[in-house]
């Protein structure tokens, strides 16, 4: 994945998470520039179960992955170093009342919600100092 792809490539057995019934949590694990293949054939082999995300995030130089409770990135050190501060991402069945609730419960809002090529999304820092990914997932243009 290099920078000059610019369309973000999305395959999910699920495209919309507005159905979720609770949100799924991901322990967040990076991996270097070649090998994301590799790391997740290892997560499906560890877990016996299939990826059910993969997708590319070219604004970001990143390719990411999702095996059962891991979400695997792909980037350089340089591209992965903005989000090594991150604690977890969770995805939600609906970003914005998510950021209300948090707002609402006093949670520092890092970043406003905006696009991301799942969907949309915003990061929240919890009162004892976790940084929180909030992710909702929707169909892309494409359907996928």
């Amino acid at each position: 994945m290099t920078r000059h792809d610019t369309t973000p490539v999305v395959q999910r057995r699920s495209n919309d998470s507005s159905a979720l019934t609770a949100p799924r949590a991901f322990v967040r694990v990076f991996t270097g520039p070649g090998t994301l293949e590799e790391l997740t054939r290892f997560y499906e082999e560890a877990q016996g179960i299939e990826r059910d995300m993969w997708f590319t995030y070219p604004a970001k130089g990143l390719a990411l992955a999702a095996v059962g409770g891991f979400l695997l990135v792909e980037g350089s050190d340089d591209d992965v170093a903005p989000f090594l501060d991150v604690d977890g991402t969770m995805l939600v069945d609906d970003a914005a009342a998510h950021l209300a609730r948090l707002t609402a419960l006093g949670a520092e809002i890092l970043d406003p919600l905006h696009k991301v090529p799942t969907g949309s999304g915003f990061h929240a820092r919890h009162p004892d100092g976790t940084v929180i990914e909030y992710v909702e997932h929707r169909p892309t243009p494409e359907g996928t």
